[in-house]
């Protein structure tokens, strides 16, 4: 980079070079640090971030405390930005308006009078409709903040000043929860239950060396004030579904995430007709949205078990879903919107926190609980050191006082009489200067004898006060017992058996369902024909299409195979390359033109072919056989692929291809070679395998096989010629041709077709 010179002249206008990465370096960190410490993070001690403290601060010195009026919210979004948080009006007034709405907050810290949004998304009124005042919760976090109780710094202009931290008897974090995201960093903190936050905390004071798990409570106490803590406690109720294991991970590592469902149960609607309603949805989905998206998924389609959705809500969530019919399994139809919509949803656990007010770092439960208690130790401590001044000077003036009555007159006389009243008294007394103000600044109403009397008792009760006072400071033990004493007043306050502090959100086991029976319930069974052509094109018509013969292919192609299936089905492919691949009916493309070629859908190698597709039967077993006569039985249930990649079964090495699959039926093979030979043996001579080559099933000195089929044998072997004759050999008949397996066999007997092929 090259050097910039100054100009001629005086040099104040001289240009200072700069390395641009350098610059860009220092001031992007600076962008970064300034967005983790004011503005995306809160603070463990309060649980809160810059824009929330300055709301409740101003509102604190506007003094809407929660028994007295409210103010209009532009009044409020004012003094905040003119003296605090030099930022946008509607930022602040948003902020403001989240922290009184009872949905998005657990245990809100404004009090909201007029429209302040709802559930279903909607915006609050302008701020100057509206009116806000503090609830309880903020005033237990304010609690002491006159009293020294935390630190106080210039604000943006240096003009006033404004806490760095609150005092927060109320352990804001946990149970109003947070989220932000910061540069290279995030946070996501779920609502918490007070009653429980503040016995796990008791807790955690007896037994600072315990662990994570001994604060949480799997099994609920009869008394819900018993319980430590159990999960999120969303103010939208929910259902929490994931296993107790899980929600400990999540807690002792402070990264995780909760599963919640909406709750909902089924109400009669006489004569064996019912509907589901939905009474609690999972915390940040809107309602609104919600419905929405059914109703598009209803549109589309997507949910045949579902007829028709209402919205009845009032002040209360009810969401009523109409099922297809009475016969619908309830379990189900809610599994399939679950999969599908928003009445589940993941929220997240990231406890990245301002930890001390200065570091950023992700906490365990048990960490951001002692940081609070460390806060509350440190701010008892302050409020108790503030007391014992404020004692301290008011004995002093009570001394002042005590030495005035017992020489009344000659202080009158002095004052009446010196010029300098106040240095006559110091010197003749020895008094401090705060003593001779005092005594200088007292009414002439309070000379009576009885006031001497209140002094001397007021003097005897300060002075007992200071004793414990000092007692307090000096053993952490009784710092301690005042802190839990706190603590229980704030769990009584917030009780399980109060309104505010009942617990909304319940645990549950998520019901176990076949995922086959979920995926079905989120398709429209519909009858359709599966076409199959000989060069590998597929398509599905709708309906079971019985003319097939009038079907158009491209030129050069022919049906090769073609079977009636439902939407809901699972269609099985076997390839010459020995390979299953699965598709699901539903995803075949339609009748129209000639539809697509599979090796689309799946990734099906292009030396290969189709040899068999049929739809699949978990119950059947297939007999699959090479062209050299080699073979086994597999399980139907084993050959379901579950990727694009599909599913090696047989193991297959050129020249030599998979041929053959068949259902088995009976309890004889007869197979056929290009020689003509046939070779009739017993099926239970062939293994059953999950995948391999498999064994030699007819042997050849040259050619391979051409056809083969399974029978019962008390119902002899059939075949059909090409003039479609049906001719049948019984067992006797049969006797010749009946070995073992892996014999060559002996020339079919007259009448076989010459195609060579069964035909049935």
């Amino acid at each position: 980079m090259g050097k910039a010179l100054p100009p001629d002249g005086s040099g104040s206008d001289s240009i200072e070079p700069v390395d641009l990465k350098a610059a860009l370096e220092e001031r992007y960190l600076a962008y970064a640090l300034s967005t983790i410490m004011h503005r995306a993070l809160p603070d463990v001690r309060d649980g809160m971030k810059p824009v929330h403290r300055r709301i409740i601060h101003a509102m604190r010195l506007l003094r809407l405390n929660p028994d007295q009026g409210f103010a209009k919210c532009a009044r409020i979004v004012g003094e905040v930005m003119g003296k605090f948080h030099p930022h946008g009006d509607q930022s602040i007034y948003d902020a403001l308006v989240r922290l009184a709405q009872d949905f998005s907050v657990r245990y809100p810290l404004v009090d909201g009078q007029g429209n302040f949004g709802n559930i279903d998304g909607d915006n609050a009124a302008a701020m100057r409709y509206t009116e806000a005042r503090m609830t309880e919760v903020s005033a237990a976090l304010l609690e002491g903040i006159t009293e020294n109780a935390v630190d106080f710094r210039p604000t943006y202009n240096e003009e006033d000043e404004e806490p760095s931290v609150l005092p927060g008897a109320f352990p804001n974090l946990l149970a109003n929860g947070s989220s932000g995201i910061a540069v290279g960093m995030a946070t996501s903190v779920p609502p918490h239950n007070v009653a429980e936050l503040c016995k796990a905390a008791l807790h955690l004071v007896d037994n600072p060396q315990a662990p994570v798990e001994e604060l949480l409570t799997q099994v609920p106490a009869e008394d819900p004030d018993e319980n430590m803590v159990r999960g999120p406690d969303f103010p939208t109720g929910g259902i929490i579904v994931d296993n107790w294991s899980t929600i400990v991970e999540a807690y002792k590592t402070g990264r995780g995430s909760f599963r919640v469902r909406a709750k909902w149960m089924t109400e009669d609607q006489g004569r064996g007709t019912w509907t589901i309603i939905i009474n609690q949805i999972p915390y940040g989905v809107q309602k609104s949205r919600l419905i929405e998206k059914i109703a598009e998924l209803l549109i589309a389609r997507k949910l045949p078990l579902l007829d028709d959705i209402r919205d009845e809500s009032a002040e209360d969530i009810r969401i009523v879903l109409v099922p297809k019919s009475r016969s619908v399994d309830p379990a189900l139809m809610m599994e399939s919107l679950f999969k599908l919509t928003d009445l589940e949803s993941r929220f997240p656990l990231n406890l990245n926190v301002l930890s001390r007010g200065k570091v950023p770092k992700v906490l365990s439960l048990k960490e951001a609980l002692w940081e609070w208690l460390e806060h509350r130790k440190e701010v008892l401590v302050r409020r108790s050191n503030h007391r014992l001044a404020e004692i301290e000077r008011r004995l002093e003036v009570l001394a002042g006082y005590l030495i005035a009555y017992l020489n009344i007159d000659e202080v009158i006389r002095i004052i009446r009489e010196d010029d300098e009243p106040k240095k006559v008294m110091m010197a003749r007394w020895d008094l401090t200067d705060l003593q001779a103000e005092s005594i200088l600044n007292m009414r002439l109403r309070a000379l009576r004898k009885l006031e001497e009397i209140e002094i001397r008792k007021e003097h005897e009760e300060l002075t007992e006060e200071k004793r414990q006072i000092e007692a307090l400071l000096a053993s952490e033990s009784r710092q301690w017992k005042s802190i839990k004493w706190e603590i229980e007043k704030l769990r009584d306050k917030f009780s399980a058996h109060t309104e505010l502090g009942t617990r909304r959100t319940h645990f549950a086991d998520a019901p176990e369902h076949d995922l086959t029976d979920i995926h079905h319930a989120m398709i429209e069974k519909e009858p359709i024909t599966v076409v199959i052509s000989e060069k590998g094109w597929v398509r599905a018509l709708k309906g079971h299409y019985a003319d097939l013969p009038s079907l158009s292919f491209k030129e050069g192609d022919s049906l090769k195979t073609a079977f009636p299936a439902q939407t809901t089905d699972k269609i099985l492919v076997f390839t010459t390359g020995g390979k299953f691949f699965t598709i699901g009916a539903d995803r075949l493309p339609g009748g129209r033109g000639h539809g697509e070629p599979i090796r689309i859908m799946v990734d099906m190698e292009n030396d290969q072919d189709i040899v068999s597709a049929f739809v699949h039967d978990p119950e059947r077993k297939l007999l699959l056989a090479s062209h050299i006569g080699n073979g086994f039985i597999v399980p139907e249930a084993e050959v379901v692929a579950n990727t694009r990649k599909g599913k090696q079964v047989m193991n297959v090495k050129s020249p030599d291809e998979a041929k053959f699959c068949r259902f088995i039926k009976g309890d004889h093979v007869a197979m056929v070679g290009e020689n003509r030979k046939l070779l009739v043996f017993k099926l239970a001579e062939i293994p059953e395998m999950t995948r391999g080559k498999g064994v030699r099933l007819q042997r050849y000195k040259d050619g391979g096989t051409l056809d083969i089929k399974t029978f019962t044998m008390t119902e002899g072997l059939t075949w059909q010629d090409s003039a479609d004759r049906k001719f049948q050999r019984t067992q006797e008949e049969l006797m010749e041709w009946i070995s073992v397996r892996a014999t060559a066999g002996r020339m079919a007997p007259k009448g076989f077709p010459r195609s060579g092929k069964f035909g049935t």
